[in-house]
Order: structure tokens, then C-alpha cells, then sequence
């Protein structure tokens, strides 16, 4: 496949395939990791946003591939689908056109808060067969500006979140990175009545910053939390590594338990008549 793939490591832990639309993303958290793994100058990679060449004749190509497959594919892992730069070019919409037309299931994660709810007719036609989600990492505004200043508020992403809820679309949260712990906490506690499911993990590429949290104490918080209400929760294996003392039951470290399901191919009712003799 061309622009569809098969994520490794951390990522794959959010989803078995995974689908990049743009090169770039102008939200410039301090804290991405993208511009360092591949090589690419950070001012770069926050000012230049363009989908990829031919984006869209590619993942046509993918998807007759894919069609009916029964593995979700998430956007995106490299960038967002919902940066400010698709406002214009609405990419991300002709993406999910072309996922839906050939019934793919699909995961969503974005930091863009309400833009991605001029596509919520879209996420209705894929009925259940679709999940939208947001990274959240703040509840205090000044805290957001200066981590991740080209992305929606946190109010905004629950807002959003809360909207696609009561419009019937699954709605989830990714909790990484962690930095303050506490804030996390607070995001949680405040987004129980209209998020699905919680995937929770740590803060990685930041050693320093990494040692000064105690992750088993921030784990048995959350995990109060999310197990007294019910919510579909998944840990992280960064976290798990660090908070061994603490059991979990087998849905919290299943990783692909929550995928949206795939779509259910049709079957030829005409033929089958015909192979049963009833026609």
C-alpha cells in the first residue's frame, strides 16, 4: 500500500493501520516528537503544510484494497487531520469519503477542536463504524498556549467532544503525553458524561521531566476513576512498564479491543437462493 500502513511500536498500540494526509502540522506542540525522528527542521515542519502528492488518487488506490477490511484505519498519527491549513483544502473530508464509499472502518484523533465538526454528517454515515477522539494534555488554557499553541483550547475539545456525543458518535480521549498529572486527572473527572473510551499513557522523549512524575500514584487515580464509571480503558505499555505493582484486568492492556468494528459485507441473496434451490 502507498499511504495506508501498518503503524510500529507506540503507535500500534492506538491502531493496526493508520493514514498521514498532510506532511507538516501547524498546531507546533513543543513537545512532538515528529521533526526529530525524521530529520525535519521544526520550523519547517510547523509553517509548510501540504498534503501529501496525490493524496487522495493513493488512498483510493488503497482502500478498493482494503474494502470491507476489518481493521480501523486512524487519522493521524504524523500531523492532524484537522490542522488549520485542511479549513481550506478539506482534504480530510475527501479521505473520508473515499473510506466510507469503500467501507472502511475508521479512528479519528485530532487537536483541532470544533473544525472537525464540519464533517459530523460525514461521521453519522459511517454509523458505528467510526470513533472520533482528541488529545488532551491540559485543562489550563495559559498551560495549552504555551505547549501547544496552534491548537483548539482544551474547553474546545471537550466541547467538540460533547457535541459528537450527543450526536451518537463513539467519542474518545488519548491522554499523551502526561506532563501534569493533575490536570489529567481533572480533564478525566470532567469528560465522564460524554467520553467513551480513555487511552492513557506517559510522556516520552523527555527523561527529565519523566522522573519527576509518579506514575503509579497518577495510574491508581485514573484508573478509580474510569473502572467506577464503567469507561472502556486502555493503558499504555510505557506506563505499564512503570507501574508493575499495579494489576489490571485483561480490557485495559488489550490494545485492539475498542477498534471500530468493520463494516459487514453484504452477502448475494439472489445466489444463494439460487445454490439452495429456493430460486
Amino acid at each position: 500500500m502507498q499511504v495506508i500502513y501498518t503503524p510500529r511500536g507506540r503507535a500500534r498500540e492506538y491502531s493496526p493501520l493508520a493514514l498521514n494526509i498532510y506532511n507538516g502540522c501547524d498546531h507546533g506542540c513543543i513537545y512532538c516528537y515528529i521533526p526529530k525522528i525524521y530529520h525535519i527542521d521544526r520550523n519547517n515542519y510547523i509553517n509548510s503544510i501540504n498534503p501529501k502528492t496525490q493524496v487522495l488518487q493513493k488512498i483510493e488506490k488503497d482502500a478498493k484494497k482494503l474494502q470491507y477490511c476489518n481493521e480501523q484505519v486512524l487519522l493521524s498519527f504524523a500531523g492532524d487531520p484537522y490542522n488549520k491549513t485542511d479549513q481550506d483544502l478539506r482534504i480530510t473530508r475527501e479521505a473520508l469519503k473515499i473510506l466510507l464509499e469503500y467501507n472502511i472502518p475508521v479512528s479519528i484523533l485530532t487537536k483541532g477542536g470544533e473544525r472537525c465538526l464540519r464533517d459530523l454528517d460525514l461521521f453519522k454515515d459511517f454509523k458505528d463504524h467510526i470513533k472520533v477522539g482528541a488529545s488532551l494534555t491540559f485543562i489550563i488554557d495559559e498551560d495549552s498556549i504555551k505547549y501547544e499553541p496552534g491548537a483548539a483550547l482544551p474547553n474546545d475539545r471537550l466541547e467538540t467532544l460533547k457535541t459528537l456525543h450527543d450526536n451518537g458518535i463513539k467519542t474518545w480521549i488519548s491522554f499523551e503525553p502526561v506532563i501534569k498529572p493533575q490536570q489529567t486527572i481533572n480533564l478525566l473527572d470532567i469528560s465522564l458524561d460524554f467520553v467513551d473510551e480513555y487511552r492513557i499513557g506517559k510522556i516520552n522523549h523527555y527523561p527529565e521531566l519523566e522522573k519527576q512524575i509518579y506514575w503509579p500514584k497518577f495510574l491508581i487515580q485514573a484508573l478509580e476513576i474510569l473502572r467506577m464509571e464503567n469507561k472502556q480503558i486502555y493503558v499504555k505499555k510505557d506506563l505499564r512498564e512503570l507501574c508493575k505493582s499495579i494489576k489490571l484486568n485483561d480490557n485495559e492492556i488489550d490494545m485492539d479491543l475498542y477498534l471500530a468494528p468493520p463494516f459487514i459485507k453484504p452477502t448475494d441473496n439472489r445466489n444463494y437462493g439460487i445454490k439452495m434451490g429456493i430460486v
